[in-house]
């Protein structure tokens, strides 16, 4: 009776929110912040709803990015995105992620990337996925029990990842079975033409992630030519046709005063983009090269212009290296979040190209409790200063450590050169970055909960 009454109510929420949906005011935002309280259990999540409301009521810039979800979305998926990612993944999926903690001695990731192909026809330079086999495919089945599993650990998002994820033609029957969960497609977006846009409208619950290195002259130049072209025109039918997307951006050497550009941002909100993943090159997959890295002051030139948007620009934001602060750490080896590569290996991270067990040998909840996971997830806890997370790139003797130790295997031939051949360039970078993140962690987080345990005072 109570778990009906709690589904029933919780039913009669998410219709009330469907219905205040068509309303992107200061006043409806506030009472669909009240109403998304009463759903979690974990005060961390009441505690964050509060703070988006007093957000609300500040007039803060940043609250444009959820108003334009409510007014500029196609509705089958505005509703798709409220009911899936914001129900049933952050506030009913976080209660079922903590009573699955709770059976299991330790927290579920929050989300997995599943490379679901490696087929793909760019060669880009520096493609961190560049050296897996370009024949290798999960099966739609493989797919299917992935899927249910993680929702058996409360986890409704999934990233979609490649190779070039729209190659597998099937995919949208994966998408339309887990109607009730969220998906994020990193795609190069040359495949999305109107037929694709009209299955994306139908399905709802898929957020494409089109990957850009710049303007024209410096996408073309890593993805071949005419292809930021064909990036610009996925982006106007995916504008035109109310449909959400995302940009993902690689930060290396070549482009960093693009993309610390206020310019070049608002050039990415004129496109119609909603929010914007930033990566760091690191050298793995296809001829590896440390001098394609930001340098240790390019990545802080990034941190500190990715502070600047957050405050004044209408666009979420994913720094994957330099949010360790927000997100207390690394986030791999399962304690946010791991991959599954397409040959079914179960990697850390998407960077990490070592693996212990395949999905096709073990469970997925198997593989989180893994020797391998477990000692990475004890490391990540290790950490003083939440500016330098990386295994890789921040702390290269842990990743060594892991990528040798007993029953770990490289996912594809060459995996081991970031910690073999490029060991020394690694440390070095490691010991130069140190330098500048000790600096900034002493002086701009002194208030941060990691800081005070550190210095006993929590």
């Amino acid at each position: 009776m109570l778990q009906s009454f709690t589904s029933y109510t919780r039913d009669k929420l998410v219709s009330y929110l469907l219905n205040m949906a068509t309303s992107s005011s200061d006043e409806t935002l506030i009472k669909m912040t009240h109403l998304m309280e009463l759903i979690p259990k974990k005060d961390y999540y009441k505690k964050r709803i509060r703070w988006i409301r007093n957000l609300i009521q500040q007039k803060h810039p940043s609250i444009e990015f959820p108003r334009r979800i409510l007014k500029e979305l196609h509705p089958n998926q505005r509703d798709k995105w409220i009911t899936n990612l914001a129900i049933n993944h952050l506030l009913s999926g976080t209660n079922k992620r903590k009573e699955w903690a709770e059976q299991n001695g330790f927290y579920p990731p929050s989300t997995v990337v599943i490379s679901v192909t490696m087929r793909c026809n760019l060669s880009c330079y520096g493609c961190y996925a560049g050296d897996y086999n370009k024949s290798l495919e999960l099966t739609l089945d493989e797919i299917d029990s992935l899927l249910i599993q993680m929702k058996e650990m409360g986890n409704y998002f999934a990233v979609i990842s490649g190779g070039e994820p729209f190659f597998k033609d099937d995919i949208f029957d994966i998408f339309k079975k887990h109607s009730d969960m969220a998906f994020l497609v990193f795609t190069h977006g040359g495949l999305i033409d109107d037929d694709m846009v009209r299955r994306l409208i139908e399905v709802g619950n898929v957020m494409p992630a089109f990957s850009l290195e710049g303007y024209e002259k410096e996408t073309d130049e890593r993805r071949g030519a005419g292809h930021f072209n064909k990036v610009m025109n996925a982006m106007r039918l995916m504008r035109e046709n109310g449909l959400s997307f995302c940009g993902s951006f690689t930060h290396s050497s070549k482009n960093t005063d693009i993309i610390t550009d206020p310019s070049y941002i608002d050039f990415l909100l004129k496109q119609g983009v909603f929010a914007l993943w930033l990566f760091s090159y690191v050298p793995v997959g296809r001829h590896p090269d440390t001098a394609l890295m930001p340098s240790p002051e390019q990545r802080d030139q990034l941190r500190r212009s990715t502070i600047g948007f957050r405050a004044t620009k209408p666009m979420l934001f994913v720094d994957f290296w330099n949010d360790g602060p927000l997100i207390s750490g690394c986030l791999a080896g399962g304690r946010k979040y791991l991959h599954i590569n397409a040959n079914g290996d179960v990697e850390p991270c998407v960077f990490c190209h070592f693996a212990s067990d395949n999905i096709r040998k073990t469970t997925l909840k198997d593989a989180l409790s893994s020797p391998l996971f477990s000692a990475i997830r004890e490391k990540q806890g290790e950490h003083d200063n939440l500016l330098r997370p990386c295994m890789l790139i921040d702390h290269p003797d842990y990743g060594r450590e892991f990528f040798n130790s007993k029953g770990v295997y490289p996912t594809h031939p060459g995996a081991e050169e970031i910690f073999t051949a490029l060991a020394d360039k690694m440390d070095e970078y490691s010991e130069n970055y140190a330098e500048i993140a000790d600096q900034a962690w002493e002086n701009d987080f002194q208030d941060h909960p990691v800081r005070k345990r550190t210095v006993g005072g929590l």
